[in-house]
C-alpha cells in the first residue's frame, strides 16, 4: 500500500527554510549559547574546585604584581607643600615629612593586615560550610592518629610584623615655624589635629588640666568620630615647661608628674574620655563639610572624605555628644609632635662637646667663636643664645662640629659655615635639662629649627602663600586701595622684627604699628594708592598717599 503524499505549497516551504536557518544560526553563535551548554574542549587542562575564593591571588604573569600602586603622597611632595608656607628650615622639613609619611604608611599597613585576617576568616567559614555536616544516623570518622598534646608541640607565633610608632620632637626658638609645619601637614593630609599647651598640665588630682585633655581636644576636632580621632595628630607645645623642677621642697606636680602621665598616652593605650556638651558644638575634622563629600589628599581614604559621623557608646549625631557620654579612644595610631624652645639647652650642648683649655697639652680655644659671640651679644637681640654659630673653615670649632654632627653636610673650604648647636642634641642633654629618660626614649625622632635671620624675615614677608604682604594688600583691596612696599621698607621692617627677638611673629607687630594710621584714614576717602617707603618705615617722613587718577605717578615711584 503506497504511503500518502503530502503536498506543501511553495510559500510554506520558503517559510520553513527561513525558520530553520534562523534557529541554526542562533544555536551555533557562542554569544547566544545558554549557560548550561558547553563543549568538552572548553575544559581541557583546567583545574576546578568546589569553592571559589574572590580574594585569592591572580595567576599568570601579573600574579606577583603589587596591588597597592604608586603612592600619591611622598616625603618629597609633603616637603614641597611645606615650602609654600615655611621659609628655610630645610632639614627640619625633611625630617618631619619623612616621619609623618612613615607614620601613615604604618597605619595603612596595619589596615591591610587586618583586612587580610578578616578575609582569611571568611574563607575558613566558607570552606566549613562547603564541607557540610554528616547526615542523620552517620557519625564522623575517627582519626587514626589523634592530635598530640599541645604542650609537646614546638612554640610557633604567627603574629605579623608590627611597625612601631615614632613620635617627633621639634626644638627651636619662638617664631621659627614649629607649630606652623605641624598644622600645615595636618591640613594637607585632611586628618584631625589638635594643639595643647603643656604649661597648665598638672598631675592627676591637682588643680589644673590633666594630660588626657589633649586626646579629648583631638576627639572634639574629629567631631567625636573615634575612628578618625585615632588617626589624628596631637601637637604638644611648650614641652620644655614641664621639665623637672630644680627644687628640694614641695611636690613637683607640674613637672615630673606630668611626664609620667604622658608615658602611656604617647606610647599607646586606651583612654576613657568623658565628653560633655560644649557651648560651641559642631566641630568638624579638617577637610570635612556639611554640604557633602569633597576630594581630599588623605592617605587613609580613597580620594573622598567620608561624612562626619561620631562613634562610640551609643548612636550619636554630628551635633556633638550627649551629656557625659564616654568614648574609648586608643592612642596607638595617634602621632604626637612635641615642640619647645628649650632656652639654655645650647649652652648645655656646647659645654658637653667643648674641650677644656686647662692643663698641659690641652688646646687653647680659638678666638673666632668668642669674637662672634661677643659681636652677637653686643647686638640688640634679647635671644642671642638661640642664634646659629658661624665657624670659619679649618678652625678647631669646624672640626668639632663636623665630628659631633649626626648627619652629613658638604664641607666648604672658603665660605664660613653656620651651625645650629641644637643639631648636636643627644638624649643625655635632654635628661640634664629636666626630662625623664622614659619620656625621652618614647620620642625617637628629633630635629632642630634655626633662628630666622634678617634675610629670612624678608622672605617670610613676601614668599609664603599666605604672607603678610599678601594679607595686607588684600585687606586694603577690600576698600578699593592699592598698597605697595619698597625693597628698603621690607628690609627696615625685617630689621625691626629681628630686634624684637620674637621671630616671624614680630613682623605683624611692626606692620600693625606702621599701617594703623593709614588703615584709619584711607577707607572711605579719596586715597587710591598707598606706598610704604623706607623713610616712612623709619618714621622719618609722612606716608605717601596718591588719589585717583595718579596711577602713573604711583607706578613710577
Amino acid at each position: 500500500m503506497a504511503s500518502p503524499t503530502i503536498t506543501i505549497s511553495p510559500r510554506a516551504r520558503s517559510s520553513y527554510i527561513a525558520l530553520a536557518s534562523i534557529c541554526r544560526s542562533y544555536t551555533t553563535n557562542p554569544a547566544n549559547r545558554s549557560s548550561s551548554q558547553f563543549h568538552r574542549s572548553d575544559f581541557n587542562n583546567q583545574p576546578f574546585t568546589g569553592s571559589y575564593e574572590p580574594g585569592g591571588r591572580t595567576s599568570g604573569p601579573l600574579g606577583d604584581a603589587p596591588i597597592l600602586g604608586a603612592p600619591t603622597l611622598t616625603p618629597k611632595v609633603l616637603k614641597q607643600h611645606l615650602d609654600q608656607f615655611v621659609v628655610g628650615q630645610e632639614r627640619a622639613k625633611k625630617v618631619l615629612s619623612v616621619a609623618v609619611y612613615n607614620h601613615y604608611q604604618r597605619i595603612q599597613e596595619a589596615q591591610r593586615v587586618e583586612e587580610e585576617e578578616e578575609e582569611l576568616m571568611q574563607q575558613r567559614l566558607r570552606r566549613e560550610m562547603a564541607q557540610g555536616r554528616p547526615l542523620e544516623g552517620q557519625s564522623h570518622a575517627i582519626p587514626l592518629h589523634p592530635p598530640s598534646n599541645p604542650l609537646n608541640r614546638p612554640l610557633s607565633d604567627s603574629t605579623p610584623l608590627t611597625l612601631e610608632k615614632a613620635n617627633i620632637l621639634l626644638l627651636g626658638p619662638s617664631g621659627v615655624g614649629k607649630t606652623l609645619m605641624a598644622k600645615t601637614l595636618a591640613r594637607v593630609l585632611a586628618v584631625p589635629f589638635s594643639m595643647s599647651d603643656c604649661t597648665p598640665f598638672t598631675q592627676a588630682g591637682y588643680i589644673g588640666e590633666d594630660a588626657e585633655i589633649c586626646v579629648q581636644r583631638l576627639l572634639a576636632a574629629a567631631n567625636y568620630d573615634v575612628a578618625a580621632a585615632e588617626r589624628g595628630i596631637i601637637c604638644l607645645d611648650e614641652i620644655d615647661k614641664i621639665s623637672t623642677a630644680k627644687v628640694s621642697h614641695g611636690k613637683d606636680v607640674g613637672g615630673e608628674g606630668v611626664q609620667q602621665a604622658l608615658l602611656k598616652i604617647i606610647e599607646g593605650t586606651t583612654l576613657q574620655i568623658q565628653a560633655k556638651q560644649e557651648k560651641s558644638a559642631g566641630g568638624r575634622s579638617p577637610g570635612s563639610s556639611a554640604a557633602g563629600n569633597y576630594p581630599t589628599n588623605s592617605p587613609l581614604s580613597g580620594g573622598n572624605m567620608p561624612p562626619s559621623s561620631s562613634s562610640g557608646s551609643g548612636n550619636n549625631t554630628s551635633t556633638g555628644p550627649s551629656k557625659a557620654e564616654t568614648y574609648n579612644v586608643r592612642t596607638d595610631n595617634i602621632l604626637f609632635i612635641f615642640a619647645g624652645a628649650f632656652v639654655g639647652l645650647q649652652k648645655v650642648i656646647l659645654n658637653r662637646i667643648a674641650k677644656g683649655s686647662i692643663g698641659f697639652g690641652s688646646p687653647i680655644r680659638s678666638s673666632s667663636h668668642s669674637s662672634s659671640s661677643s659681636s652677637n651679644s653686643s647686638s640688640s637681640s634679647p635671644h642671642t643664645q638661640d642664634q646659629t654659630i658661624t665657624v670659619q673653615p679649618g678652625s678647631p670649632e669646624s672640626e668639632l662640629f663636623s665630628k659631633h654632627l649626626p648627619f652629613f653636610t658638604p664641607s666648604s673650604t672658603a665660605v664660613p659655615t653656620e651651625y645650629n648647636p641644637l643639631d648636636l642634641l643627644q638624649p643625655a642633654d635632654l635628661q640634664s635639662y629636666g626630662l625623664i629618660p622614659e619620656l625621652i626614649g618614647r620620642i625617637p625622632v628629633s630635629t632642630a629649627l634655626s633662628a630666622l635671620s634678617q634675610s629670612d624675615l624678608v622672605r617670610v614677608l613676601t614668599e609664603p602663600r599666605n604672607s603678610l604682604l599678601k594679607q595686607y594688600e588684600h585687606l586694603f583691596a577690600l576698600s578699593g586701595i592699592e598698597l605697595r612696599f619698597t625693597r628698603g621698607a621690607l628690609d627696615e621692617i625685617a630689621k625691626q622684627a629681628l630686634e624684637m627677638g620674637t621671630g616671624a611673629r614680630g613682623l605683624r607687630s611692626c606692620c600693625e604699628r606702621l599701617l594703623t594710621e593709614t588703615m584709619f584714614e584711607a577707607p572711605g576717602s579719596s586715597i587710591k594708592y598707598v606706598l610704604v617707603t623706607e623713610r616712612w618705615a623709619r618714621r622719618e617722613e609722612a606716608p605717601v598717599y596718591l588719589a585717583r587718577g595718579q596711577g602713573g605717578r604711583f607706578q613710577s615711584l
